[in-house]
């Protein structure tokens, strides 16, 4: 029931998960910046992540609240509050993966099947990041076009939101998203380690979160692969990203600070 606590109803639901994909929170509406959108949001992630740290302490935490840049930290901090794991509570930067495969091959004329762009950095304008160097269809494409092609990714859910005039954003292509990284996670799980892109706690830059290359194994991420090797306009495009996410990440780190995560009431 809408303004009930997710902790006090979700007990039955949530026991004995491995995985828990969290969709939540308002879309942005254009004119909307990601602040105003975090303010929203930080509180209903935050309904569903207390009941987890109740009734599934264990599972892997897909999030998909937008500001994920702030939203992940401040969630992670919590967690690391109430003596749980931090690096349980993953955000999912598929999506940014999925667009950038597909423009790439588009331009390449090839099947974004056997395109694999790493998308680095976090999960809002300026902070996504493809790395074409990495791939090797992508890396045939002219070096003058990739600017381009890299402002095509980053504002790809920018021109969902305008199109869609407000009626809401990616919806099917970030629920495909969603179910890929999913069943990634859960053959982690099973012992079939993956490789994928995501957003987490992470120690390959100067930001304490940031998304890259992870291994998902059992229990979730087992590790957090370095970024590779970049060209000179990926390390450029590398300090951009850093600048912004800094700020975003702070904010999640300051709610944090003020919250914590409730227990069930006895």
């Amino acid at each position: 029931e809408v303004g009930k606590n997710p902790i006090d109803h979700l007990k039955e639901c949530l026991t004995g998960c491995h995985l828990v994909l969290v969709p939540a929170g308002v879309p942005r509406k254009p004119g909307m910046t990601r602040d105003d959108l975090f303010k929203t949001n930080a509180g209903i992630a935050k309904g569903i992540v207390e009941a987890c740290a109740a009734y599934c302490p264990d599972a892997v935490l897909g999030m998909i609240v937008n500001p994920v840049n702030s939203v992940v930290p401040a969630m992670a901090e919590l967690y690391k509050k109430k003596g749980l794991d931090p690096m349980k509570i993953v955000g999912i930067t598929t999506l940014d993966v999925v667009r950038a495969n597909k423009f790439v091959g588009e331009i390449a004329g090839k099947n974004p099947n056997y395109i694999n762009v790493p998308v680095i950095g976090g999960h809002a304008g300026t902070t996504i990041m493809p790395v074409f160097s990495q791939d090797k269809v992508a890396k045939t494409i002219d070096a003058e076009k990739i600017p381009d092609l890299d402002k095509h990714v980053q504002n790809a859910g920018t021109d969902v939101v305008e199109a869609k005039g407000g009626k809401g954003s990616a919806t099917l292509s970030m629920a495909y998203a969603g179910a890929r990284f999913g069943k990634s996670v859960l053959a982690g799980l099973s012992g079939r380690k993956r490789v994928e892109c995501a957003y987490c706690k992470s120690d390959v830059t100067d930001l304490p979160y940031f998304a890259q290359k992870v291994v998902l194994g059992e229990g979730g991420i087992t590790k957090v692969l370095p970024l590779g090797e970049l060209n000179e306009y990926e390390t450029k495009r590398l300090e951009e990203a850093k600048a912004q996410l800094k700020g975003e990440i702070e904010t999640g780190l300051k709610y944090a600070e003020s919250e914590t995560l409730a227990s069930p009431a006895a």
